[in-house]
Parts: structure tokens; sequence; C-alpha cells
């Protein structure tokens, strides 16, 4: 029967990764590598993930709990700008051990469409709960923009702060802060617009009511003449 790994493997394959990824460039790590720094199986890797790019989810999912373990009321009077200020700061601060390895993985990943579009849904899911945590709500008509709205401020401000050695971080500050007022103004003109056609979503929606309640009746109609053997004709 096989072991079941622990979740100390799973971190030592974590830590492993990154160590390796802060030397080497993305393409030259293989599985067993990781492996063997880990100290485990390729065995026990299979048990924990399926590939590289499921350990770097497992690091986003591991800076999401730090982040959100340390996430108090503290702000909560704050305007919205300042809490998702705070969180994603937290955040960065939570990444600077690996900072040199992200460089590295960002520079070869760049091109590669489909990690790209892997990383975005890893991104996505993380900022669901960077915004609750700064108290956003992600549901509603805008609950999706504002969602993808974090991704992009995310990962725009990361490529400044993955150039940004100075200890107080004053240009990744300075590119956040441009980001999330971009932001802002854009979810203004999102819910100004969505306020604005509102009442066409309404003639709308009672028109594909309408045309719905028509085709019921000539299905009834239909169905009626059906026993009709003229209704072929």
């Amino acid at each position: 029967m096989p072991t079941k790994a622990s979740p100390d493997k799973r971190q030592a394959i974590i830590d492993a990764l990154m160590d390796l990824a802060s030397k080497r460039s993305w393409s030259s790590i293989e599985i067993k590598d990781v492996a063997q720094a880990a100290n485990v199986s390729l065995a026990e890797f299979r048990d924990l993930f399926p590939s590289k790019g499921a350990v770097l989810g497992a690091l986003s999912r591991r800076i999401d709990r730090e982040v959100l373990e340390g996430t108090t009321e503290d702000l909560a009077g704050e305007p919205a700008r300042e809490r998702v200020f705070d969180v994603m700061m937290r955040r960065f601060d939570a990444l600077a051990p690996y900072k040199e390895a992200l460089r590295r993985i960002s520079t070869d990943l760049r091109y590669d469409p489909v990690s790209l579009a892997a990383l975005n849904q890893v991104s996505l899911n993380s900022q669901r709960f960077m915004l609750a945590a700064a108290g956003i709500s992600t549901e509603g008509p805008l609950g999706a923009l504002k969602l993808q709205g974090a991704v992009l401020v995310w990962a725009n401000t990361l490529r400044t702060w993955l150039d940004d050695d100075d200890p107080t971080l004053a240009r990744t500050m300075a590119r956040l802060d441009r980001e999330l007022r971009r932001g802002e103004r854009i979810l203004e003109q999102a819910e100004d617009v969505r306020r604005l056609t509102a009442p066409f979503r309404a003639v709308g929606r009672a028109l594909l009511e309408g045309r719905r309640s028509s085709r019921r009746e000539r299905r009834r109609t239909g169905e009626g003449d059906a026993e009709n053997p003229a209704a072929a004709i």
C-alpha cells in the first residue's frame, strides 16, 4: 500500500524548486532535480504535484495563507484603495525571500502563453482572497471586473517590484498607487455605464421574456396540430 507524503515534504518541494529557480533558468530545472533537492522520491513528488507549475501554485497558496493570517481589522475604516494597497504590499513582503527566483521565472515564462494563462488563473484565485481580506466584494455585476482588475494591478506592479531593490520599495509603492487609482477610475466608469444602461437592460429582458412566451405558445399550438393529419401538409 503506498504511503502518503507528509505536508513537510510538500513544503520541502516548494522550497527546493524556488532555491533552484534562484540559480538556474526555469527550463533547465527537471522534476528529478527538484525531488533530489527536496530529498523526496519521484513517487512522493508525483503524489503531491503533477508539475513544476503546480508547485508555483502551491507557493501562491502559501503566500495567500501568510497574508490572510496577518489580516486584521485595523484598516476597516479606511478607503477601499488604502485597504487593497495594504494587502498587496504585505503580499510583496511575504514574497521577498523568493524575489530572485521569481525574477528568473518571470523572464523565462514571459513569452510562454500557455504558462501565462495557467498563472493568470492562479492569480485570479489569489486575488479573490486578497480582495476579501481588504473587505472588497467580488460578487455582483462588477465582481468579475474587480477581480480581473486586481490581477492586472498585481501583475503590472509585480514587474516593478522585481526590479526594485530599494529596501523602502518606493518605486513599487508608487506604481501600486498609480495602478489602484487607474483601477478605481475604470470601476467608476463601469458603474456609470451600468446605471445608464439599466433601462435598456430592463427592456431587453422584457423583450426576451416576450419571445420566450411566444415560443412556448407556438410549441403548445404545434403539439395540438400534431394530432391533426392535415398539419403535415
